[in-house]
């Protein structure tokens, strides 16, 4: 068995974690277009690619998968998810299964505002939200929403963009220097991130990690302290059979009150989830199982509470030849 990991980046954990849980059976392949990316020495073998923007890239891809003998492939950045699923027939035609959902449910994560819509639709708590400044103002006017917001792109990941505006002329101005953004409510509230697995042969939600984020640096996660609720357990298996995801997501929440509120959904291992292995949710193990052709029983919060995670910056040194 040999899994493939794209756009790796640096993603070192997620890479030694399968490495390790393949133990010498099959090898970890994995990709980036730098060979800066610290992450693809970490695996068996690896390939420098082109931008996944080039026409060529899925063609690349493909015959890496031919010539290794993939059984799974999986990235681990937002836009490279639909364009897996969208090509999920071809990968499949030669014997490699896509590690995750389908189009429509990347399409909708990585769009926030679809995400949003459809929350709303399904009767889950969420942060009001609006693309539409005229109606933002309106509801400014009559008191549904209040400064602070955020403002942020439609379409991105990682903060990237993101500002905390305090006055309507501000939001204005961002507008009209700016496409394709929108004005999302400040949640007042303890965040939360869960690391979860929807089994790929079954669709059910096989094992949901949770921890409380205690500092945030440049949109993930720095300190966090792993925590268990069977309501919010609850929650989420619910949120996701009813969605349809598959495989690995990480999916941002808040509790405000006592009430959660779903805020995002990654369908991908987050850059926090080397918190949850090393809580007890092996999520690695689980995939490997699906690819053998194994149904995962249920394991949702068989993982130590209380454990805390704090990121520290390491580095790699490496001669790469020129």
């Amino acid at each position: 068995m040999n899994i493939l990991i794209l756009s790796a980046g640096t993603r070192n954990k997620i890479v030694q974690y399968f490495v390790r849980e393949l133990d010498g059976e099959g090898k970890v392949i994995a990709t980036d277009m730098s060979d800066l990316a610290p992450a693809i020495y970490e695996a068996d073998k690896h390939y420098i690619v082109s931008r996944m923007t080039d026409p060529n890239y899925i063609n690349e891809i493909l015959e890496i998968c031919k010539k290794e003998n993939i059984t799974g492939v999986l990235s681990l950045i937002d836009p490279e998810l639909s364009l897996l699923a969208a090509n999920s027939n071809k990968f499949e035609a030669i014997g490699t299964a896509v590690i995750g959902s389908d189009y429509v449910l990347c399409e909708r994560a990585l769009d926030k505002y679809q995400m949003y819509s459809w929350l709303l639709e399904h009767d889950y708590k969420c942060a009001k939200s609006y693309i539409d400044v005229e109606k933002f103002q309106t509801d400014v006017t009559e008191g549904r929403i209040t400064f602070p917001v955020f403002v942020k792109p439609v379409r991105g990941s990682a903060s990237v963009s993101a500002s905390k505006v305090y006055d309507l002329e501000t939001v204005k101005l961002l507008f009209s220097h700016e496409k394709d953004l929108m004005v999302q409510e400040l949640l007042d509230g303890q965040e939360i991130g869960a690391d979860v697995y929807v089994d790929l042969l079954s669709g059910e939600v096989v094992s949901v990690f949770t921890k409380k984020k205690l500092r945030m640096r440049a949109g993930e996660t720095d300190k966090a302290v792993s925590f268990k609720d069977d309501k919010l357990f609850d929650l989420i298996a619910k949120f996701v059979k009813e969605a349809g995801y598959k495989g690995q997501l990480d999916i941002d929440i808040f509790n405000i009150n006592g009430e959660y509120y779903i805020s995002e959904v990654n369908p991908r291992f987050g850059g926090g989830y080397p918190h949850a292995y090393e809580s007890g949710a092996n999520h690695m193990k689980l995939i490997v199982n699906n690819l053998r052709g194994d149904i995962n029983e249920s394991r949702i919060g068989e993982y130590d509470e209380g454990v805390c995670m704090m990121k520290y910056n390491e580095l790699m040194i490496k001669r790469i030849d020129a």
